[in-house]
């Protein structure tokens, strides 16, 4: 056989023993093959069957999808479809149907979304003033509908009317006084119980993938893992019915993280209703891309900050339509959201607000302090929501979550009552926090003292000096920041959904309202201040305590997720705040700063870490000075790298090797001899081709010989059929030198999606890099010292040459071995010549 003819003989930089050598073609859609005919044809690696084994291509549970197969498969479905489309009508229709099919699965998932979200919204504010009392005249209404026809109302007490009635009033009769306040404390406590109860039950026995946020996980899904069964339709239905349920419960917990989850289980849904993303995982991941925009979209009614958010936060790989579709998602989703109008203001969002004041360049310095009040408040709590996580999964008590779930809802309940603000549902005590002091609010936090003698303006009142009830109202806002902190770090992480957006902003809202009502009164006593004397004139409006709660929330969650640009969209989409979107730029980004400089890590980040998912990401850098050769497996102590050869090995020593080792894939070499890398096949499409083979093809045995080369090599007459399995071989694996960088190796893994990479040595496979070994090293590098970097000659002495002094192959086992540790100290001539002889 003449080397130079040979396409598989690997490029290895040259050489200097004589030896011909040729590249290997790039890995590409198209892999040139040489036919029977000896005409070059090319041909796509899945169409060499004549019937494709069902089954090949596909992935099992847990294991990461292999993005450039993925998108080869579509590149070849895409080409095949235009190819066809000219032959016939119907083939011209089946041609429209699959390119707007990517824009009818979003329009789907937008309208579920939408749906989905409204009736979210209005099930979940029924049942949480059903834990203060009822409805007579309309059961379905809320506290605030039941009291919008009454006109027995008053303006102080605008939310009493007869029609509502607590369960005080029902039970026993009395409206006021201690007997109506302790029955009232134990209904409370009663339903949130029983709320919390039911809503981990039902996540325990059917759905338990329906708990938590979701987000860490759809950010490891759509980097490609596989996870069966997240995204389904039991998902889909558990988390619905609870994420109501835990809402109610009085929880520190948000519905906006789940309802992303929820968007992502209808995107996944409707996405098996078209083959073109049904039999493509890459395809599909486009798709809930789109609708993790539509979940944000209909979370915080704010369709851009959802396509942001889905770019800046859970995407991993997202071309230009995907940003297109993700629009559209958003904006139907939006659409259908504003149609069911659930919170009954005729607006998408319920944190609507009018400032009528602008900020003031002094304003900045407080601003910033609440910046840096939500860095530490994100800093702090990843740490120790992260370590109260840990120790449940390290003790027994995480194996009573329903138990667990029970104390969190009781201790939150008990505490929560006696306080006005943490009984308030946390999206209404946000509302309230954000809202300006006009003449016809009645909230103890607008409890001014009026100046007589000032002129009234409807929409411009001046500072005013604090009233008692606004001191009052400082304390008990003082308490309940105390109590939404601890609560949270215990909520965030147990068994029922739980989002982290709300409780995030709720603490941010808190401190930022303290904050403006202090700056506000010393603005209002010591006008003459330098600071204050150019803005803030006797009776001038200047200072907006609601906009310091908005600025404060921006800063803890942006201190928590560490969102920037996605987040201050948000915001001011949620509140109608664009003018106040330089305070939110420069607190979001003090907060960043501040928490970065604890940990670069979100609390996303930090969970998936946490749960051991295998992704990497973008976000980290890679300074280490280690090699490929440090991170490969096998290392010295492992057994050698299993392998399989092109021609010469048995269906029983390919199920023999499969049942022995655990690996998800086997380096194929041409023979023992000359060990020249030939192609990668992974152990699913082995094992299913090997049981399509058994089934459907006669002669098939134990001992007939498995072929993976392109022609079947001559056997004796009474040899037992051979099996091809050349179409189920990756001929043009990824490979890297040992001597390649580790910071290259993690920037291929991350932007082409790899699943593994072969490492080779002038030809020789020496080990396998896979995800899972970048993960461990980051991990090992981010506990231990950086180790001094080897000189670039070092791992060169580990490995025998690929060919001896004669110029002939040396010979090889069908596993490759490592050199010995003892014989790394001996260097043949060649390698001494070779060290000696090169210049740096």
């Amino acid at each position: 056989m003449d080397d130079s003819s040979d396409p598989y003989l690997p490029y290895d930089g040259g050489g200097g023993d004589g030896i011909p050598l040729r590249e290997l073609h790039k890995r590409g859609t198209h892999y040139t093959m040489t036919n029977g005919g000896n005409i070059n044809s090319s041909t796509h690696l899945l169409d060499l069957l004549d019937e494709p084994i069902p089954g090949v291509g596909t992935y099992d549970d847990f294991h990461t999808i292999d993005w450039v197969r993925e998108k080869c498969k579509d590149r070849e479905r895409h080409r095949r479809i235009n190819s066809k489309k000219k032959e016939s009508a119907w083939e011209m229709t089946k041609s429209l149907y699959d390119a707007w099919s990517g824009w009818l699965v979003v329009t789907l998932t937008g309208l579920a979304s939408g749906a989905l979200a409204g009736l979210i919204d209005i099930a979940a504010d029924w049942m949480t003033d059903l834990k203060e009392g009822i409805c007579l005249s309309a059961l379905w209404f809320n506290h605030e509908q039941c009291c919008w026809g009454s006109n027995e109302t008053t303006f102080e007490e605008r939310d009493k009317c007869p029609q509502w009635k607590t369960w005080a009033e029902l039970i026993i009769g009395q409206a006021e006084g201690p007997g109506s306040y302790i029955m009232n404390y134990i209904m409370y406590i009663f339903w949130a119980l029983s709320f919390a109860f039911l809503a981990v039950s039902l996540v325990k026995v059917f759905a338990p993938y329906a708990c938590g946020s979701g987000i860490p996980e759809i950010k490891t899904i759509l980097s490609g893992f596989i996870i069966r069964g997240y995204l389904g339709k039991w998902t889909l239905m558990i988390k619905t019915i609870t994420l109501v349920l835990a809402v109610a419960s009085g929880l520190s917990l948000g519905k906006e993280g789940p309802l992303v989850h929820v968007a992502c289980c209808c995107g996944n849904i409707f996405s098996y209703l078209f083959p073109k993303y049904s039999t493509n995982e890459a395809k599909k991941r486009e798709v809930l891309s789109a609708a993790s925009a539509a979940g944000v979209s209909v979370a915080f009614g704010a369709p851009i900050g959802g396509v942001l958010f889905s770019l800046e936060e859970v995407s991993y790989y997202f071309p230009l339509k995907t940003l297109w579709r993700s629009f559209f998602a958003a904006l139907v989703a939006a659409f259908v959201l504003r149609s069911i109008n659930p919170f009954g203001n005729s607006r998408l969002v319920l944190f609507y607000v009018e400032y009528h004041t602008p900020w003031y360049l002094f304003e900045l310095l407080p601003f910033i302090l609440l910046g840096v009040f939500g860095g530490l408040w994100g800093a702090f709590f990843i740490r120790a929501n992260i370590a109260w996580c840990r120790r449940r999964k390290s003790t027994k008590f995480g194996k009573y979550p329903v138990l667990e779930v029970i104390i969190v809802a009781a201790i939150t309940a008990v505490i929560a009552f006696p306080n006005p603000y943490t009984r308030l549902n946390t999206s209404e005590l946000i509302k309230e926090l954000f809202t300006d002091c006009g003449p016809l609010e009645s909230s103890s936090l607008c409890d001014y003292r009026n100046d007589m003698n000032a002129s009234k303006i409807v929409d411009d009142i001046p500072d005013r000096p604090a009233g008692t009830g606004v001191y009052s109202a400082i304390w008990q806002l003082c308490l309940a920041l105390i109590f939404k902190i601890i609560m949270t770090v215990f909520t965030f992480g147990i068994k029922v959904p739980s989002g982290l957006f709300i409780p995030s902003m709720a603490i941010g809202a808190i401190a930022g309202r303290i904050v403006g009502i202090a700056v506000e009164q010393l603005a209002y006593y010591h006008h003459d201040w330098f600071i204050f004397k150019e803005w803030c004139e006797v009776g001038a409006d200047c200072i907006t305590p609601g906009l310091y709660a908005m600025v404060g929330a921006a800063a803890c969650l942006g201190g928590v997720t560490r969102m920037t640009v996605s987040l201050v969209v948000i915001v001011f989409e949620l509140t109608g705040g664009l003018e106040y979107i330089v305070p939110l730029m420069a607190a979001v980004m003090t907060s960043k700063w501040v928490g970065d400089a604890f940990g670069r890590e979100g609390i996303y980040e930090a969970h998936i870490r946490l749960n051991g998912y295998p992704f990497l990401d973008a976000k980290e850098e890679f300074t280490h000075t280690t090699l490929a050769a440090d991170v490969m497996r096998p290392r010295r102590s492992d057994p050698p790298l299993a392998v399989l050869t092109q021609d010469n090995m048995t269906v029983e020593d390919i199920e023999t090797l499969i049942n022995e080792t655990s690996y998800n894939g086997f380096p194929v070499i041409m023979s023992k001899e000359s060990q020249r890398l030939v192609g990668f096949a992974l152990r699913r499409d082995l094992t299913i081709a090997i049981e399509s083979a058994r089934k459907k093809q006669e002669g098939i045995v134990g001992s007939s010989r498995v072929c993976f080369a392109q022609h079947t090599p001559s056997l004796p007459a009474e040899s037992p059929r051979p099996l091809k399995l050349r179409s189920i071989l990756d001929m043009s694996p990824f490979t890297v030198t040992d001597h390649t960088p580790m910071e290259i190796v993690v920037d291929i893994f991350r932007k082409l999606g790899l699943r593994q990479c072969l490492v080779t040595h002038n030809g020789i496979v020496l080990g396998i890099i896979t995800k899972k070994n970048i993960l461990e090293h980051l991990e090992q590098l981010k506990q231990h010292v950086e180790p001094l970097a080897p000189p670039w000659h070092y791992n060169k002495k580990r490995y025998p040459p690929s060919y001896g002094p004669d110029g002939k192959p040396r010979p090889r086992l069908h596993n490759v071995q490592l050199k010995p540790i003892a014989e790394e100290r001996e260097e043949t001539e060649e390698e001494v010549h070779l060290l000696n002889s090169t210049t740096l």
